[in-house]
């Protein structure tokens, strides 16, 4: 064979673009027959938002897919990941929105068939930015199977699935209180509402009696400016300051309207004066009593949060913050005003335009989810649905217990259109899978149909069955017999109900299956300090920019390592450095394994080594434990493996044992050492492959491989576990070789013994006496040796020397051969003095039980760590004068 050479310095940007091009062009992504008959590995992406571009927490998502798709995929089953985007009715009409205002434009200017034309010429842009964004950060998604939440095929989805909601009577229109964004000028799911403690203020308040205008009721209100759409004042039934006055009424202030005084035991007498103003069309619990009352309900808002003709004339079209301030003023002038105290509640705000949410009263569409919710409960308490954390069962239980019917309809232009007419002639409503031009009930042709939208989760939701084609041929498409249910959801923990609970629900409902079968939940990516990443705090993370700079094996890897189950996600860009200084050891290691290559032939069943039995059974066990750590979605323990075996057991032990041979050898020797050593690069790369596809890849490329072996890394066979490999007394006995060698290096280091001084060194042992004679050349080696005496276990010391115990063994250093002894000794005496002093320092700060109190628990475990570790090295440091 010749010598192979990798480029000297590992520099993914010459290599990662080339690689994805030819898996993409090969068609390594898409799903292949399986070997063994196996059921499909699938997963559908969640789909990103078609407004954005990817940010950390997409970063993280994807790349814990990745890992887990190319896992599979090397098992050998059809593996299949589907990739696709969301319209995002709300962002996408915002982000628009404001490009016709920075034009001096409105959509209400350029009318709904334009803007929607616009708003398509925005979509297609910035999905090509977010591909672009995908493929660098190395998805090995199928393209050809690529789905969007408005297409041709996943709006028939959405169409169907609304019909038949109605046809069951899972669908019904009414006015409802709903959560209302005045910027957007949308209704909101409850999901769809962030909650955020805010500074205000609680007014008191008197309504006088309307018979007896010197006797009142003082109510308490955080919103004085909703009163004038009250229309009871609420008191408990058992509340003695109240009994005598039942059918009384009182004159609502600033108005010359009278609202009954009711009797609730929703009421909490001990909170405030056990009063309470109801307005039922601004306040959700206010709803619920008007309803059980029969009281008016008065809306005193129009859509752009301005206030209407409900209210007197003096407030018409003012906003609600300048009614606010106006309303308590005329409060204070007609006697009504009590006084006010600061306070800081919750306040619902709009999770895309952070609009302040106003109840509101309106006609919308509600899909009834108590029966789909009690199905969904049912199939996980049957154990059809797995979490990963099982943490995340105890949230859906509770959401799904405690679900309200939900909000579908968007008061957008930008979505799936409601496929509802209504008719001017008869008055009825039509509810229909095609377009229709007349109504079917009197056939008047006056009909018009709902301008309303679908909420984008309402699309979302059915996401699982729709992107493989529930919605063709009956439901019997080839994707959706063989992929459907998908395996796998990988999503993160702040979307459970938006998406993975409705998607279950969606999935029991129209194909009578769970959509997947594990939900694996990580964590989210936040800084270092633990706070989320925003454009504010200046912490974001930017997925492109950690692949300019480090690449897209070092993000993936390093993400992984740092995925620990039910945990976010601290970083900072130093931490890929790790991810990277692993890809260079891959590369270096690599590199010096192919620059060797020159003269050496290959051989066929080669003869194996202690060493080469030993690498066997760690690339055995860690395969193992990988495939233990991928099943369950262990991606911290599947990366921490993968470090310590190619880092430490190959490349610090293996890689260095071997040279032995190939620098020493016969030529015989080299040929059967370096045959094992390629063998073992390649099964490691293979190991490696779905946390660092890129490098791996690029190296598995040069390999002299066997014939038959697969033309692609990522098509070939995931190493296996074999019990045969696994040699339990050869990884024994290296260990204790291992321990004996690293005595020897720390000695080396805490004595000032430079690496090129060769020691004479004398082991006693009786456990592992042939161990360490037959490998005596490679203890000599990889502790830099020149004499080594193996000797049975005897009493005495011999003189000139530092002894060290191990398991199964005492070694002697002659160090006096080496150094100055009357130097050295000064040295460790300084040591030792200085050390002291540290652990009286430690010591002293570990009794201060103020630190012990107030300093963060994991400060004084690693205080108390340290102690440990300087009394160790302190005792050691001890013996080693003791021997001088």
């Amino acid at each position: 064979m010749k010598s192979i050479e990798l480029e000297k310095s590992y520099d993914p940007k010459t290599f990662e673009d080339r690689i994805y091009a030819l898996w993409k062009n090969s068609g390594a992504f898409e799903p292949k027959a399986g070997k063994n008959g196996e059921e499909a590995f699938t997963v559908v992406i969640p789909p990103p938002n078609v407004t954005g571009v990817l940010h950390a927490g997409h970063g993280l998502n994807n790349s814990l897919q990745d890992i887990i798709i190319r896992f599979h995929r090397m098992r050998g089953v059809p593996t299949l990941w589907v990739p696709g985007t969301d319209h995002a009715g709300i962002a996408t009409q915002n982000v628009v929105e404001r490009k016709l205002k920075e034009q001096g434009k409105s959509r209400r200017e350029l009318g709904r068939e334009k803007f929607i034309e616009e708003t398509w010429k925005v979509k297609n842009e910035h999905h090509a930015v977010i591909t672009k964004q995908l493929e660098k950060i190395g998805a090995s998604l199928d393209w050809k199977r690529e789905r969007f939440t408005m297409d041709e095929g996943l709006s028939k989805a959405v169409r169907e699935v609304f019909v038949t909601l109605y046809e069951r009577d899972l669908l019904y229109k009414g006015n409802y209180l709903v959560n209302w964004c005045t910027s957007c000028g949308t209704a909101l799911a409850d999901d769809e509402v962030d909650h955020e403690e805010t500074k205000g203020k609680m007014y008191h308040l008197r309504y006088f009696f309307t018979e007896n205008k010197e006797k009142y009721i003082e109510i308490a209100t955080t919103r004085p400016e909703t009163l004038l759409g009250d229309t009871a004042v609420a008191v408990h039934p058992e509340d003695e300051r109240y009994c005598s006055l039942k059918g009384k009424t009182l004159r609502l202030p600033l108005t010359e309207r009278d609202i009954p005084l009711i009797f609730d035991a929703y009421v909490e007498r001990a909170f405030g004066t056990g009063a309470l103003k109801v307005t039922p069309a601004h306040d959700p619990n206010d709803w619920e009593l008007a309803k059980r009352h029969n009281l008016a309900v008065i809306n005193i808002l129009n859509p752009d949060g301005t206030l209407n003709s409900e209210v007197p004339e003096k407030y018409r079209g003012l906003s609600v913050s300048k009614a606010r301030n106006i309303v308590i003023e005329d409060l204070k002038a007609g006697g009504w005003y009590v006084k006010e105290e600061p306070l800081n509640h919750s306040v619902g705000h709009c999770y895309r335009c952070h609009t302040v949410i106003e109840p509101f009263l309106s006609e919308q569409w509600f899909v009834r989810m108590k029966p789909l919710a009690e199905k969904a409960l049912a199939c996980w308490r049957k154990g059809e649905i797995i979490f990963y954390p099982k943490k995340w069962e105890n949230t859906y239980k509770h959401w799904m217990e405690n679900i309200r019917d939900w909000c579908v309809s968007r008061q957008l232009w930008w979505g799936h259109r409601i496929p509802a007419w209504t008719c001017a002639d008869c008055g009825k409503l039509t509810v229909s899978r095609n377009d229709i031009d007349a109504c079917p009930h009197c056939k008047s042709k006056n009909i018009e149909r709902d301008p309303d939208v679908l909420d984008t989760w309402f699309s979302s939701w059915l996401w699982p069955f729709s992107t493989l084609g529930w919605q063709k041929a009956g439901g019997n498409t080839p994707d959706l017999q063989k992929f459907y249910p998908t395996t796998a959801l990988i999503t993160a923990y702040d979307i459970i109900f938006f998406w993975v609970a409705r998607m279950i629900m969606a999935g029991l409902e129209f194909t009578g299956k769970a959509p997947f079968r594990d939900i694996y939940i990580h964590g989210l990516v936040r800084d270092k300090q633990g706070r989320k990443m925003s454009k504010s705090l200046g912490n974001g993370l930017d997925p492109l920019e950690l692949v300019d700079e480090f690449g897209a094996d070092a993000m993936k890897f390093t993400l992984a390592f740092m995925c620990a189950q039910g945990q976010d996600v601290l970083v900072d860009k130093d931490s890929f450095k790790m991810g990277t200084k692993f890809a260079n050891k891959i590369w270096n290691a690599s590199r010096y394994i192919l620059m060797n290559l020159e003269g050496r032939a290959l051989v066929k069943n080669p003869q194996v080594s202690q060493a080469d039995k030993w690498i066997y059974s760690r690339l055995n066990g860690a395969a193992k434990s990988m495939r233990e750590a991928f099943f369950s979605y262990r991606y911290n323990d599947a990366a921490q493996t993968a470090y310590e075996f190619f880092w430490n057991d190959f490349c610090d032990w293996y890689v260095e044992a071997t040279k032995l041979s190939t620098k020493g050898g016969d030529e015989a020797e080299k040929d059967r050492s370096t045959t094992i050593l390629l063998d073992v690069l390649e099964k490691s790369l293979r190991l490696l492959h779905p946390l660092l596809p890129f490098v791996t890849e690029e190296i598995y490329q040069k390999l002299p491989r066997a014939e038959g072996a697969s033309a692609l890394l990522i098509n070939a066979e995931y190493p296996g576990y074999d019990e045969k490999q696994n040699n339990t007394a050869q990884e024994k006995n290296f260990a204790s070789m291992q321990s004996l060698v690293g005595m020897v290096r720390t000695l080396r280091s805490e004595c000032g013994i430079t690496p090129e001084k060769k020691l004479r060194a004398l082991v006693r042992t009786g456990e592992h006496t042939e161990t360490f004679i037959q490998n005596e050349g490679l203890i000599k080696l990889l502790a830099g040796i020149g004499d080594l005496q193996i000797e049975e276990a005897k009493e005495d010391r011999p003189s000139g020397s530092i002894g060290m115990a191990g398991p199964g063994f005492e070694i002697f250093i002659f160090v006096a051969e080496a150094v100055d002894t009357q130097a050295l000794k000064k040295k460790l005496s300084g040591d030792l003095e200085r050390d002291l002093k540290y652990i009286e320092g430690l010591r002293a700060k570990l009794a201060n039980e103020q630190f012990v109190k107030n300093a963060p628990p994991s400060l004084v475990d690693e205080q108390k760590s340290k102690l440990e570790e300087t009394i160790k090295r302190t005792e050691k440091l001890g013996n080693y004068l003791k021997d001088l």
